[in-house]
C-alpha cells in the first residue's frame, strides 16, 4: 500500500441548496494533506463530486494509483455501477451536476483510481474530518461562487 494515494472526501450543504463547502484529505508515504472550500449558493451532491475533483487535481504526477474514500452513494455509485458510462453514451440527457461529471472524466483519466464507500458520520476518522471541513468551509466568511450551479439555475428560470 506503500505506493497508492489514499483520499477522502467529503461535501456538505446547508438548505441543499444552500451555502456548501467540501473537505478533502489526502494521505500518502506518510505525508497528509487537508484541502477545504466554501460556495455560497450550491448543493450536496455537487460538493460531493467537488472534493473528489479537486483532490484529484491536486495530485503532481499522472498514472498514480488512487484510493477515493466516500460517504456518496451518488458518486462511488455513478463509477462503480457504470452509470456515468451511460450518461456519456445518452449525452447526458436530463442528468444533473454534467458540467462536473465532465471534469470528473477528465480527471479520472490521468490515473488510475477504485472508488470506496464508506458509511457517513460512523467510525471512519478521515471521512469524519472530512466532514468537519466541509462544514467548516460552508460557514467561512470566504465562500465562492459555485458557477456551474448558479449558471443552471438561471437557465431554468428562463425556461
Amino acid at each position: 500500500m506503500n505506493n497508492i494515494v489514499e483520499i477522502y472526501t467529503d461535501g456538505a450543504a446547508s438548505g441543499n441548496p444552500g451555502p456548501g463547502g467540501y473537505g478533502v484529505v489526502m494521505k500518502y508515504k506518510g505525508q497528509r494533506k487537508e484541502i477545504s472550500q466554501g460556495f455560497r449558493l450550491t448543493t450536496n451532491n455537487r460538493m460531493e463530486l467537488m472534493s473528489v475533483i479537486v483532490a484529484l487535481n491536486a495530485l503532481k504526477k499522472e498514472g498514480l494509483h488512487v484510493v477515493v474514500y466516500s460517504d456518496s452513494k451518488y458518486v462511488v455509485d455513478a463509477i462503480n455501477l457504470g452509470w456515468l458510462n451511460n450518461w456519456v453514451k445518452i449525452g447526458f440527457k436530463a442528468k444533473a451536476n454534467v458540467d462536473l461529471w465532465k471534469l470528473m472524466l477528465a480527471v479520472l483519466r490521468k490515473h488510475y483510481v477504485k472508488f470506496v464507500w464508506v458509511k457517513g458520520h460512523a467510525s471512519n476518522v478521515e471521512n469524519n474530518r472530512c466532514d468537519e471541513l466541509a462544514v467548516a468551509a460552508s460557514r467561512s466568511s470566504n465562500l465562492l461562487i459555485d458557477e456551474g450551479y448558479e449558471a443552471s439555475q438561471k437557465n431554468e428560470k428562463q425556461r
